[in-house]
């Protein structure tokens, strides 16, 4: 967050979005030109997210009370999988358009369920279960922000890596 010259708050400044500079009125209208196509990508990426998601709640049931894991293994998979894809499609690829609408916003805002998340620690936050209910929200909480600052950084590594690997051999 920065302030301009005239000490006037930048609000714009809070926002990383390597696709668009919304202060640029050229790269504005060029989302009215994709917007359809965004809209399918999103959507088609978010039925993926929400079937592996699914999938995984059938793999793991949570019994009445107990530590909901697959909706914790799920949104700490998410999580490690969008610092890799922050990374990548910011640091070190230019990507297509439609890929980070694709598998950022909808594959893995499809798969991660953090609406989920705050229902069940609502309803183990009771007599009896209140103990599995604050042990979920807290682990949740810090092992998805370790989970996305770990891939993010393991991401930057592999990349150097591969880098100086690359300069090294030419």
């Amino acid at each position: 967050m920065t302030d301009d010259e005239s000490g006037v708050h930048d609000a714009s400044a809070r926002v990383v979005d390597p696709d668009v500079d919304l202060r640029d009125p050229a790269q504005r209208g060029e989302l009215a030109a994709t917007h359809g196509a965004v809209v399918v990508a999103v959507s088609v990426g978010g039925g993926v997210g929400a079937l592996a998601r699914y999938g995984i709640a059938l793999l793991l049931p949570t019994r009445s009370g107990g530590f909901p894991w697959a909706t914790f293994i799920t949104n700490l998979t998410g999580c490690f999988l969008i610092g890799v894809l922050m990374v990548v499609i910011t640091e070190i690829v230019t990507p297509h358009p439609l890929l980070r609408p694709l598998l950022g916003v909808g594959v893995l805002g499809g798969f991660t369920t953090f609406s989920t998340y705050a229902v069940e620690s609502r309803d183990l936050l009771r007599p009896g279960t209140i103990g599995v209910g604050f042990g979920y929200l807290a682990a949740t909480l810090v092992c998805c922000l370790v989970a996305v600052t770990a891939a993010a950084a393991w991401t930057r590594a592999l990349a150097g890596r591969a880098r100086r690997r690359t300069g090294a051999a030419a």
